[in-house]
C-alpha cells in the first residue's frame, strides 16, 4: 500500500506542475504584447459605472457587481491615478458596463436596471489616435497577469514618445482586454465625480495662491511703507543738516534742481532783476566797488529763490 501511494505522488506532482504551467500560458504568461498609436478599439460609447476612490486591487467587487446585472455587456474600467505617485487611498477609478456603442441604443431595461442599483450613466467620444494594446483574458489569472505585463510596457512607450495620454481604460469583451489611453480630448474621458474633485483642487489652490499673494502683497506694501516712511526721515535729516553746513551757493543750486520747469523761468526773471540792478550799481559805483556790487546782488538772488519757498 504505501508503494502506491508513493507512486501516486511521484506521478501527480510532474502532473501538478504541468496543468499549472499549462494554465500560466493559457492566462497570458507568454503572451505578445504589441503597444502602437492608432485608431481605438471602440467607437463613441455610453456606460454605466460607479466611481469609487481607493486601491484599485478593490475594483473586482465592482466588475462583478456589474457583470451580474449585465452579463452579456462589455465591462469598462477606468484609471485615473498612477498607483506609483498616489496613495492608494487616493486613486480614483470608475468601473461598469457598455450600454451601447456608435450610433446603437441602449437597452432602457438594463439601463433601468443600472440606474436601480446606483449606477450612473455617461458616454465618451470616439477619438482618432490613442496608445493601445491587447492582453488575453481567459481566467482569472490573466487580470492578475496584465498589472506586471501590460502596464511597464505602457508606461515605456509612452515615456520614450514623450506622448501625453490618459487616463487608462481597459474593455473586457471576446475573451481579450483591450487597452487605450486616449492622446486627444483627454477631458471627455473624465466622468463628473473625477472632474468635481479637480474642480474643488483647482479652487483650494487658487483660494491658497490668492492668500499667498495677498499675504505677499500686504507684506510688500508694509515693507515698502516703511521703505517710504525710512527714505523720507533720511532725506529730512540730510536736508536738515545740509542748511548749516552747505555754502548757500550751493544750497541754492541743490533747491533749485529740485524744481520743475516753472522754476527755470522764475530764475530767468531774477536773473534779469539781477543784471539791472547790477548796471545802476555799476553806474554810481567805480573801480574796485564794481567787484562788490557783483558780489552783493548774488547773495539776494539766492535769498530769494530760498526765500519763494
Amino acid at each position: 500500500m504505501p508503494d502506491w501511494v508513493t507512486l501516486c505522488a511521484v506521478i501527480s506532482l510532474p502532473l501538478s506542475l504541468l496543468t499549472v504551467a499549462c494554465y500560466c500560458l493559457y492566462s497570458g504568461l507568454f503572451s505578445d504584447i504589441t503597444v502602437l498609436t492608432g485608431s481605438p478599439p471602440m467607437k463613441k460609447i455610453t456606460f454605466a459605472y460607479k466611481f469609487k476612490k481607493g486601491p484599485y486591487k478593490n475594483c473586482g467587487q465592482l466588475f462583478k457587481e456589474s457583470y451580474t446585472i449585465g452579463p452579456k455587456l462589455s465591462c469598462i474600467g477606468i484609471f485615473y491615478d498612477d498607483p506609483k505617485k498616489v496613495l492608494g487611498p487616493e486613486c480614483r477609478y470608475a468601473v461598469g458596463s457598455i450600454l451601447s456603442e456608435g450610433e446603437d441604443m441602449a437597452d432602457e431595461e438594463l439601463l433601468k436596471r443600472y440606474e436601480a442599483s446606483g449606477f450612473n450613466v455617461f458616454s465618451f467620444p470616439e477619438v482618432t489616435h490613442v496608445v493601445t494594446t491587447t492582453f488575453p483574458h481567459r481566467t482569472f489569472f490573466s487580470i492578475l497577469l496584465r498589472i506586471g505585463r501590460v502596464y511597464p510596457r505602457l508606461e515605456r512607450y509612452i515615456r520614450e514618445r514623450r506622448l501625453c495620454a490618459h487616463p487608462f481604460l481597459e474593455i473586457y469583451r471576446e475573451g481579450l482586454i483591450q487597452f487605450m489611453a486616449p492622446l486627444a480630448r483627454q477631458g471627455d474621458f473624465y466622468v463628473p465625480e473625477v472632474r468635481q474633485s479637480e474642480r474643488r483642487l483647482s479652487e483650494q489652490e487658487e483660494l491658497y495662491s490668492d492668500s499667498d499673494a495677498s499675504g505677499a502683497e500686504s507684506n510688500s506694501e508694509y515693507s515698502s511703507g516703511s521703505g517710504i516712511l525710512l527714505s523720507d526721515s533720511r532725506e529730512s535729516s540730510l536736508a536738515a543738516s545740509s542748511v548749516h553746513s552747505v555754502p548757500i551757493q550751493d544750497q541754492g543750486d541743490r533747491e533749485y534742481r529740485g524744481r520743475s520747469s516753472g522754476g527755470t523761468s522764475f530764475k530767468e526773471l531774477d536773473w534779469e532783476q539781477t543784471s539791472e540792478r547790477q548796471e545802476e550799481r555799476q553806474e554810481q559805483l567805480h573801480g574796485d566797488s564794481n567787484q562788490k556790487s557783483a558780489e552783493v546782488p548774488t547773495q539776494e538772488w539766492w535769498g530769494v529763490v530760498g526765500g519763494e519757498e
